[in-house]
């Protein structure tokens, strides 16, 4: 008998959190769960992949932060839908979400936390943990969300760490040679990458910065930049007093990630905070060494002097070096990138991601009759 699950997640944005939803949800075994997905804000591209695989899904349409419509939209769907579990994943839809579980009458409800959240204020992280209250598991993706959340007096007995997965990409109908040309690189460019929503968390001012740096230990790097955000026109402008416009490229949103990273020679990520980041995985399963911030998340995922480098959070210089280390030594970046392919093979696989998912599930949805776990 098959089990009715219903996932919700605020947008369907091509981003970190939204995509392990849509590979969860596609994983899941047909056979034991019937998946769901709302989503509780707005469309995205990753609607196609969901719809391919036949996964119904539903735009609430929140519009404001509080916006009564829109949960009584949701609550209308989920007493509609009648599902047996509800995973929510970040916060808007973890407030929503879990809320209109509780009043719906859902007896199973598990809420996701994806990242180290330093911007939540006293009254988002009283939510939090009103709502833990209520919530039998928080998912996770690192130990050091945990660590954070524990801080702000969530109850750790609840957490659940299941680690991000990636499936690699195959990118054998595009040569990197074919992706350097049509990104107007020379031939023998080597190629920086940094795949990021632009964002003050992601720090990108510090990868031009340190482009600028290694610009000056040799003559043949670029700094591509995927991704789009807020902050677009301000690092742009920022790229132009720093007079490094032919070295650092903005190529905004892409789909074609896979074949960028088959271009690559390294990974550049300057995060001050992450949960665990999907571009490192990328990276990493393609064999692409990755430098990285020492901080929480990138620690689970870089073995430092084994996969790539961890360097000190903000730390310009280090980025350079380090990464000039890799371009000057080949067979160091060889092996990096072999072991990196092998680590994410050994340990951040598609099918354990969602065997642990249906371990958890299956766990809770065991005793049909017990309410909610609720904390002291």
């Amino acid at each position: 008998m098959t089990r009715r699950l219903l996932l919700v997640i605020p947008s369907l944005d091509r981003c970190g959190a939204e995509k392990q939803l849509v590979l969860l949800a596609q994983g899941l075994p047909r056979e034991e769960f019937e998946v769901h997905v709302a989503v509780l804000t707005r469309d995205g591209p990753l609607r196609i992949p969901l719809e391919r695989a036949d996964i119904p899904v539903t735009l609430i349409g929140k519009r404001w932060k509080l916006d009564p419509a829109a949960y009584g939209r949701l609550l209308r769907h989920m007493r509609r839908l009648r599902p047996q579990l509800v995973h929510t994943w970040l916060f808007a839809a973890n407030a929503y979400g879990r809320q209109a579980a509780l009043q719906a009458g859902v007896k199973h409800v598990v809420a996701g936390e994806r990242c180290v959240d330093p911007w939540k204020r006293w009254h988002q992280l009283a939510l939090d943990r009103y709502l833990a209250r209520h919530t039998q598991r928080i998912v996770t993706n690192s130990q050091g969300v945990v660590d954070f959340y524990v801080r702000h007096g969530l109850p750790a007995g609840k957490f659940v760490v299941i680690p991000n997965a990636v499936v690699p990409a195959d990118t054998h109908r595009t040569s990197p040679t074919n992706t350097r040309e049509s990104l107007g690189l020379p031939p023998d460019a080597r190629v920086i990458l940094a795949v990021n929503r632009l964002w003050p968390q992601k720090r990108i001012k510090d990868l031009i910065w340190a482009a600028d740096l290694l610009k000056v230990l040799r003559d043949d790097t670029h700094l591509l930049i995927a991704g789009d955000g807020p902050q677009r026109w301000r690092l742009e402008r920022f790229r132009e007093q720093v007079e490094i416009t032919d070295r650092v490229h903005f190529l905004g949103e892409r789909d074609d990630v896979p074949h960028l990273l088959a271009a690559s020679d390294c990974l550049w990520l300057a995060s001050e905070y992450e949960g665990q980041s999907n571009a490192i995985l990328e990276a990493m399963a393609a064999g692409v060494p990755v430098v990285a911030t020492d901080i929480p998340g990138n620690r689970d995922l870089v073995v430092s002097e084994q996969t790539g480098f961890l360097v000190p959070l903000g730390d310009r210089a280090a980025f350079a070096r380090q990464t000039q280390r890799l371009l000057a030594d080949p067979a160091l970046a060889a092996a990096y990138g072999q072991a990196a392919r092998q680590r994410v093979q050994q340990e951040f696989g598609f099918e354990k991601m969602v065997q642990r998912h249906v371990a958890l599930y299956n766990q809770l949805l065991a005793d049909s009759n017990a309410p909610p776990a609720t904390s002291p």
